[in-house]
C-alpha cells in the first residue's frame, strides 16, 4: 500500500507527524468510496473517525473498511510459478496491512521497522554466521508483512529470494517447493550479502573522491532573516543579523551613485526613467523607495538583469561596510533563509512550495566571496 508524507496534526501545541494512504470505506446504502486513512506517530489512526490499531482491525474484519474496491474483481495474479522464486508480492491481507500500519507508526517515531530489524539480524549473521543467528534472521524476516518481503533487500533482480534460501533449513526444499537447501547454498547467500557490502563500500569510497570538496563536518544550522514591520532608518550601535536584510540602513556606492539601502539601489536602478531613478534614490525610507519603484515603468530588460544587479549591490554593501561583512561571515556556512512578503517570491523563502530565496542564496555567495583573500591581501 503506497503511503504519502508529509502530514501532521496538532495536539496541545505539539506537532504530531503522520502519513496517509487510500482505503475503501462503506457508506450509506452499503456503497464503498475512497477515503484517506491517516496514521500518526502517537499511534492514533483517523479515517472519518479516530481509532487505534484494534479498532482498525475490527473495521477491516467487519468490512466497514476495505483494502480494495469490493465492487470490482480482485486484481489478477501473475501466471503461476513456483512459490520459492516468485518475483511478485504476496497478496495484501488485512493482517499484513495492520503490520504495515504498525511499521509506518514506528518509522514516524524514528524506531526500526520490521524491515530494519531484519537487516539488523542479517548484519549479525554476517559477523557471526552460526545457526542461532540464522534463526534470528528467519524470525525477523517472517515478522515483515508478507506483501512487503519482496522489497526488503532492495534488489530488483532477485527480490527476497536470498532470504527465502537462508531461512530454509538445510535438507528442506526452499520455501516448500524449491531446490533442497545445502550448506553451499547458505554460504552463497552469505557471499551475496558480503558482496553487497563491498559494493556499497566501493560506492562510498568513490563518492568520497568525487565529493572531496565537501567539508568533513556538518554545516552550521540554518538561519532565518525575518522582515520587520518598522525597520530602523538609522543603523543601531550594535547591529545584529537584521543588518543582512536589504532594508537595513547602510549607504552604499554603486556605479558612482550612493543609495541609502540595497532596496533604494535596486528599485532606482530598475526604473526606466532617470527622473524616477532620482526620486527613488532620495526616498526617505526603504519602504517608500520600494513603493515608488513598484509604481513606475521598469527597464524592459530588468527581468533578465535584476539578479546580476542585486549581486552587485550586495557585494558593494558588504565590501564597503566591514562591520556588516563581519556579521555575514559570523554565519559560517549556514543556509540563509530570507523571508518576508514585501519583496517578491523570487527573492524570498516562503516554504517548500513558493519562493526561490535568491537573496538568501546571494548572501551565501557574497559570504563565500568575502572569505577569499584579495590580491593585495594574500593569505
Amino acid at each position: 500500500m503506497p503511503w504519502n508524507r508529509p502530514t501532521h496534526r496538532w495536539l496541545d501545541g505539539e506537532r504530531i507527524d503522520g502519513a496517509w494512504c487510500h482505503v475503501w470505506v462503506k457508506g450509506y446504502s452499503d456503497r464503498y468510496h475512497v477515503a484517506d486513512l491517516f496514521a500518526y506517530a502517537d499511534g492514533l489512526l483517523s479515517c472519518q473517525e479516530t481509532m487505534g490499531l484494534q479498532e482498525l482491525r475490527q473495521r477491516l474484519e467487519s468490512g466497514k473498511i476495505a483494502l480494495f474496491d469490493p465492487g470490482r474483481p480482485p486484481p489478477e495474479r501473475p501466471p503461476q510459478t513456483p512459490r520459492w522464486k516468485a518475483r511478485y508480492p504476496e497478496p495484501l491481507t488485512n493482517e499484513g496491512f495492520l503490520g504495515e500500519v504498525a511499521d509506518e507508526i514506528a518509522a514516524l517515531n524514528g524506531r526500526p521497522t520490521t524491515s530494519d530489524l531484519c537487516w539488523e539480524a542479517i548484519k549479525r549473521y554476517q559477523q557471526e554466521p552460526v545457526e542461532a543467528n540464522r534463526l534470528l534472521v528467519r524470525e525477523a524476516y517472517l515478522a515483515i508483512p508478507p506483501h512487503r518481503r519482496v522489497f526488503v533487500l532492495g534488489d530488483m533482480d532477485r527480490q527476497d529470494i536470498p532470504l527465502r534460501q537462508l531461512t530454509t533449513d538445510i535438507g528442506e526444499p526452499v520455501w516448500g517447493d524449491g531446490p533442497i537447501v545445502t550448506p553451499e547454498m547458505h554460504a552463497g547467500v552469505l557471499e551475496y550479502f558480503d558482496a553487497g557490502d563491498r559494493g556499497a563500500r566501493e560506492i562510498r569510497e568513490h563518492l568520497a573522491v568525487l565529493h572531496a570538496d565537501d567539508p568533513p563536518q556538518p554545516g552550521a544550522a540554518a538561519i532565518t532573516l525575518h522582515e520587520r514591520l518598522n525597520p530602523p532608518t538609522e543603523p543601531p550601535e550594535q547591529p545584529d543579523l537584521f543588518a543582512l536584510r536589504n532594508e537595513f540602513p547602510s549607504p552604499l556606492t554603486y556605479d558612482g551613485r550612493t543609495y541609502p539601502t540595497v532596496i533604494h539601489g535596486y528599485w532606482a536602478l530598475a526604473a526606466a526613467a532617470r527622473s524616477d531613478h532620482d526620486h527613488i534614490q532620495e526616498a526617505a525610507t526603504a519602504g517608500e523607495a520600494h513603493e515608488l519603484g513598484g509604481r513606475c515603468p521598469l527597464r524592459p530588460d530588468w527581468a533578465n538583469i535584476r539578479t546580476a544587479v542585486m549581486t552587485d549591490l550586495l557585494r558593494a554593501k558588504f565590501t564597503q561596510h566591514p562591520e556588516l561583512a563581519g556579521i555575514l561571515l559570523s554565519t559560517g556556512d549556514a543556509r540563509i533563509s530570507y523571508t518576508g512578503y514585501s519583496e517578491s517570491p523570487f527573492w524570498t523563502d516562503r516554504g517548500p512550495h513558493e519562493g526561490r530565496n535568491w537573496v538568501g542564496r546571494l548572501l551565501e555567495l557574497i559570504r563565500s566571496d568575502l572569505h577569499r583573500p584579495r590580491p593585495d591581501h594574500p593569505a
